[in-house]
Parts: C-alpha cells; sequence; structure tokens
C-alpha cells in the first residue's frame, strides 16, 4: 500500500510540473514463450516445464525544467529468466526514482545515482538490461563546479539489490580538471577515491569462514576498504592517450572457498593516433586482484560497485562473439590496432590482442584480426575478414575439467554484402565459418536481412554445428532465427522465433553463462 501512494504521489507531482516544464519518458517489454527441445537442452527447468512463458518490462519518466529534474522507473517481472536463466523470477515495484536540482554552481541528487569516476575502475554505478545488471547506488550526490576548469563531486549511499539494497555503504569522492595547454594541447586529469565499509553480518560471515581455515592462513578482516585512482586524457593535435593508476587497500578476496588478505592494483591506458587516411590504436591493461564488492561474501555479478575495461574488441560477428573474454581481477594484456584508408571505396583494419593470467601464468586470449571494407560496386558494400582465436574457456567459463575443456583454437573467415535496391530498401547477406575442433566443433553462420527504410526489417538466419565435438554433443543440430521488426515513429515492435546455443553472453566486457533458449520472443521500444 505504501509503494502504491508513493507512485500515485510521483505520477501526480509530476503531472503537475509537466505544466511548467518537459516531460519524456521510455518503454521496454519482452516477452518469451519457451517451447521444450531436448536435442539442444532447452528442458529440465520450470521454465520449460510448467511455466511455458514469462517476460519483463521497464517504464521510466523524467521530467526537467527549472533546473529541476525528477525521474521515475517501474519495473516489472514475471516469470523472467533474466536474474537466473534456469529459473523464474517474479517481482515488481519501483526500480529506480531520484530528484536532482541545480542552482548556481551546484547540482544535488538524491535517490537511485548513475555515475563513475574515471573510466569506472574504483567505482560506476550502471545499468545494463540484456545481463539485468542494475548496480545503481542510493544515496546522495553532490556535484559542484569550482570554476570552468575545476569540478568535485561527492555521493553516499548503499548498491542496488533489485528491489533492496546491500547492506555495506559506499562513499566516494572525485575531483576532475579540464585545461589548455597551449593552443593545440588538451588535458582532463582526474583523481578519486571510494570508501566501503563493511555491515556486522557480513563481517561475521567473513569471520567465520577464516575462522574455520588452517590456523598458517588466517588474518584480521576489516571493516573498510580504500580504492583510489588517478587519470587523465591529454589531446594533442592527432595524437590522443588515456592512462590511469588505480590502487585499493588489503581486504579479504574470495579464492575457491577460502579468503586472502590481499591489496590491489591496476594500470590502464590507451593511446591514439589518427591522420586522414590512417590511424593506430593500442590499449594495456595490468590488473592485480582487483575485485570491488560490497562484501567479500558475494559472487559472480552479486554486489560489484566497480568496472574494468575490456582489452579485447567486441566482435558483432555471430560466431566470434560466442568466445569474447570478460574483464579478469587479474590479468595482463594489450591489443594493437590499425586503419588504412586509401580512399573513400576501401578501408582495411588489422589488431592483435595477448591476455595472460597473473595469478596462474596460462594464457587466457589471443586474437589476431583482420578486416576490409570496399565501396568500389555501385550500389553495393562488401565486407570480409577473418579472425584467429585462442580462448580460455577452462578459466574463463569456470570449468572443472582442463582435459574436457581445453583452450579454444578456431578460424574464422566471414563475409558480409549489402545491396542497396534504392533509398529505402536493402537486402545484407552474412556468412561465417568457424573451424574448431574444441568445445561444440565447428560451426557454420548464414543470414538473409532485408530492410525498407524506416520502418520493417525481415531476417532469417541459421547456425549449424556442421563438424560437432563428439566430447561435447552427440550430433549436429540447426538454431534457426526468424525475426521481424516493425518502426512506428518512436515505437518498435519485434517478433521472433529462436533456437539459440548454450555459451556465454557479454555486453561491454561483463559476461554470464546462458543455457540454451528454444521458443518465441516480443518485445517493444517506445520513446515518448
Amino acid at each position: 500500500m505504501k509503494k502504491l501512494l508513493l507512485i500515485c504521489v510521483l505520477f501526480s507531482s509530476i503531472n503537475t510540473f509537466a505544466q511548467q516544464g518537459n516531460l519524456s519518458g521510455d518503454l521496454m517489454m519482452s516477452m518469451n514463450f519457451f517451447q521444450r527441445d531436448t536435442n539442444i537442452k532447452a528442458s529440465g527447468n520450470p521454465l520449460y516445464d510448467n511455466l511455458l512463458s514469462g517476460g519483463e518490462g521497464w517504464l521510466g519518466l523524467r521530467y526537467s525544467g527549472n533546473g529541476f529534474t525528477g525521474t521515475v522507473r517501474f519495473d516489472g517481472f514475471n516469470n523472467s529468466n533474466l536474474q537466473k536463466p534456469t529459473s523464474a523470477l517474479t517481482a515488481a515495484g519501483i526500480g529506480m526514482f531520484s530528484l536532482s536540482k541545480e542552482y548556481k554552481n551546484m547540482t544535488i541528487t538524491a535517490g537511485h545515482i548513475y555515475d563513475q569516476i574515471g573510466s569506472g575502475i574504483i567505482f560506476r554505478a550502471y545499468e545494463d538490461r540484456g545481463l539485468l545488471i542494475d548496480n545503481a547506488l542510493f544515496g546522495m550526490h553532490l556535484k559542484y563546479k569550482i570554476n570552468n576548469n575545476l569540478t568535485a563531486k561527492g555521493f553516499t549511499g548503499q548498491t542496488k539489490k533489485l528491489f533492496e539494497r546491500y547492506n555495506p555503504v559506499i562513499k566516494g569522492a572525485n575531483i576532475e580538471g579540464d585545461l589548455d595547454l597551449g593552443q593545440k594541447a588538451h588535458i582532463t586529469p582526474g583523481i578519486g577515491v571510494v570508501n566501503r565499509t563493511m555491515d556486522q553480518a557480513s563481517m561475521d560471515y567473513v569471520v567465520a569462514t577464516i575462522n574455520a581455515m588452517p590456523l598458517a592462513d588466517r588474518f584480521a578482516p576489516t571493516y573498510n576498504n580504500l580504492a583510489a585512482t588517478f587519470y587523465n586524457t591529454l589531446n594533442y593535435g592527432d595524437f590522443s592517450w588515456y592512462v590511469e593508476a588505480a590502487t585499493k587497500s588489503k581486504e579479504a578476496m574470495l579464492y575457491n572457498t577460502n579468503f586472502k588478505n590481499l591489496a590491489g592494483t591496476v594500470l590502464y591506458s590507451t593511446v591514439g593516433f589518427a591522420k586522414a587516411k590512417w590511424g593506430l590504436n593500442a590499449s594495456f591493461k595490468h590488473s592485480e586482484n582487483f575485485e570491488l564488492r560490497t562484501s567479500p561474501k558475494e559472487i559472480l555479478l552479486q554486489g560489484i560497485y566497480n568496472w574494468q575495461p575490456i582489452i579485447a574488441q567486441i566482435r558483432p560477428q555471430r560466431l566470434i562473439a560466442r568466445y569474447t573474454p570478460p574483464s579478469q581481477f587479474s590479468e595482463s594484456g594489450g591489443s594493437i590496432s590499425g586503419l588504412l584508408s586509401p580512399n573513400e571505396n576501401i578501408s582495411i583494419n588489422a589488431s592483435y590482442t595477448k591476455i595472460n593470467s597473473l595469478d596462474t601464468g596460462a594464457t587466457l586470449f589471443r586474437e589476431v584480426f583482420a578486416e576490409a571494407e570496399i565501396r568500389s560496386v555501385p550500389n553495393f558494400i562488401f565486407h570480409f575478414g577473418a579472425q584467429y582465436l585462442l580462448y580460455n574457456q577452462f578459466i574463463y567459463q569456470q570449468k572443472t575439467n582442463k582435459e574436457l575443456y581445453p583452450d579454444v583454437n578456431a578460424i574464422t573467415p566471414f563475409m558480409e554484402i549489402i545491396y542497396k535496391i534504392n533509398n529505402k530498401k536493402s537486402i545484407r547477406s552474412e556468412l561465417q565459418y568457424m573451424n574448431t575442433k574444441q568445445d561444440y566443433g565447428s560451426w557454420a553462420f548464414a543470414l538473409l536481412e532485408f530492410n525498407i527504410a524506416p520502418k520493417w526489417s525481415f531476417a532469417v538466419s541459421d547456425m549449424y554445428n556442421i563438424k560437432p565435438n563428439k566430447k561435447q554433443v552427440s550430433k549436429a543440430h540447426h538454431y534457426p532465427n526468424i525475426f521481424i521488426a516493425r518502426s512506428v515513429g518512436p515505437h518498435r515492435f519485434t517478433a521472433q522465433y529462436v533456437k539459440q546455443v548454450d555459451g556465454i553472453n557479454c555486453t561491454g566486457g561483463v559476461c554470464r553463462y546462458e543455457p540454451a533458449f528454444s521458443g518465441f520472443k516480443l518485445g517493444i521500444i517506445s520513446t515518448f
């Protein structure tokens, strides 16, 4: 009853304010119909055996005017498979709300806060609905513009946990600069600190676990953890350089079933140089024991209040994306890429990526990638390339048998052709082939898409396990996908029939395992 009353008050207030300011909103809804298919392992849980359907939705409203901003979002989950893909989540309520007022050089925000310090290495509160990540900070946020070159902010609160909150308290502060150095050079330096204080229940759990460890491995845990970072972006003509160095104090970190008392460091940097017809980019990261959670008892994606940049590039190709490497808390790696565009009709890109584990020294990821795009044929765009991949599925997918799950070595050539029929109609086709003996074995993928801008999109595709690895699968299977999308003004409606192989789903370097899916999906995205 209290939540319903709060919703009514908020909507009534927004309706009143809308007469003087701007009111906008957005809607996102999806619906799944689960079709049992034991051949592809889409079975054996309540979604396929009993419930048969489920979905989720988000409705947000935003008012802004006279220096005031108010946001409220309703979240609903009915037999949803987002939180844990093998079981159903049913819950509903106010997923977030915030009130913000800007007065002169100061902005005060209360409620759910989305923000980050630097690249997010010591603090990042953000949302990713595809993985059901919403670690907003529920509390207070203050931002003050000291002068034209300097801005400071501070915040305190608790990390969001669906419709609840984790008990530990997060506090942080940040100062950023914005300075010109002569006529060509520009820097944006910053420093930040974040402090996490554990609650008594979390500390009791940590103490109990430590006391059960061998005497030689025990240590005295602390309630507080402190993390600090320095970062800067330098732009000088065609040259850009970002660097960030972060450290955190010693705290209990979970290794297998025991805790270790470890400090952590991160050094991350990207460098870029671009001219009219060519460019070079390089990135490097050295991360050692850098994990920031509300308490060390949380696992997987639970309770994380920071984010680590991913070194490997996220590829859009269906087969290549299957082995996207997530960021690790202890890793060292780098990548370099070059772009050559001798004229407006040709562009060539090549890159190399290398990532190793700091814990074991094991090879985690290798990639050699090259692609080219040709536009010299009228009405056609040709895009083709190839990738060599080494992917440590034993570590990335947390497997328990190294012999059964060895490193994946794969070569994947791909091709994409776009034919523009006229200004509104186009046909796009994709062909991909992944040659590997590991995991499920070799794959073939084909897609045909027809677009009528700006209203219609039709696509049909198939992913086929053309040379299966008999240690993992008994025989080859097809994974078809039929997709239709309709856009009407700001509204986009989608419908698709899907059979999806189990594997890792990654967004922005954050990954999780998802089981196979079989059935129908409906969706709507709207802004107003």
